[in-house]
């Protein structure tokens, strides 16, 4: 189990990292009525992580692609390598769409008017983008089959699936559970953290992709042979 949970922090810190979240649920909480959404938002967050990786791990555990011996079955090395190409591509894609010197980046249409959605929007928009999203949705994918390899128990996948959600949501929990504690002290702050991550966020997703990329593609070619 433990060495699972090894494998799983890397994934968790990928979608914990995972800019766009974080600069969603900030607008939320610095809007002038910022009221349940940023909760709405955490708990759609956490519950697309949960649905995502658990459907993944029943799905994963119905094709049979626990290890033997030991060993990754060569189902999960192939999932593992293809997810690892993908990736690449996407950390491809996140490089070209950096802004240039000297340009600012710009908010996606959509989360111009996050700082406006009510609550149960927002945890729509919190399940979209765990559950749904192409970056977190192969984290989730990548969880599924790691826990489901393990050959481990229900209850031991339960746990991890557990632990892996607490990794990967606490970068969006960590500023509503701020902000609900010292909502005028902690503003200046995330006004700034928000800022840096808009203006970073592509050079963030490049680093975060290319590392899970070869990390993943890795260990799917070092199963396969």
């Amino acid at each position: 189990m433990g060495e699972v949970l090894s494998d799983l922090l890397p994934f968790a810190l990928t979608v914990a990292i995972s800019p766009v979240p974080i600069i969603a649920v900030i607008l939320m909480l610095l809007a002038p009525k910022a009221g349940g959404a940023g909760i709405g938002f955490l708990v759609g967050w956490v519950a697309g992580i949960v649905v995502a990786t658990g459907v993944l791990i029943v799905l994963a555990n119905a094709i049979g692609l626990a290890s033997a011996r030991g060993q990754p079955s060569a189902g999960a090395s192939w999932i593992k390598l293809l997810l690892g190409l993908a990736l690449l591509a996407m950390a491809l894609k996140q490089w070209k769409s950096r802004p240039k010197p000297g340009q600012s980046a710009e908010l996606p249409g959509w989360m111009r008017a996050v700082d406006k959605v009510t609550p149960a929007k927002a945890a729509t928009l919190g399940l979209l983008l765990s559950a749904v999203n192409p970056k977190n949705l192969m984290m989730c994918v990548a969880a599924g089959v790691a826990i489901a390899a393990g050959d481990l128990s229900g209850a031991q996948e339960t746990v991890l699936l557990v632990l892996f959600t607490i990794l990967a949501a606490c970068s969006v929990a960590v500023p509503v559970i701020v902000y609900a504690t010292n909502a005028t002290r902690v503003r200046a702050p995330l006004d700034r953290l928000k800022g840096w991550l808009q203006q970073n966020n592509a050079t963030v997703m490049f680093v975060l992709l290319l590392v899970m990329g070869v990390v993943l593609a890795g260990k799917g070619v070092g199963g396969l042979m």
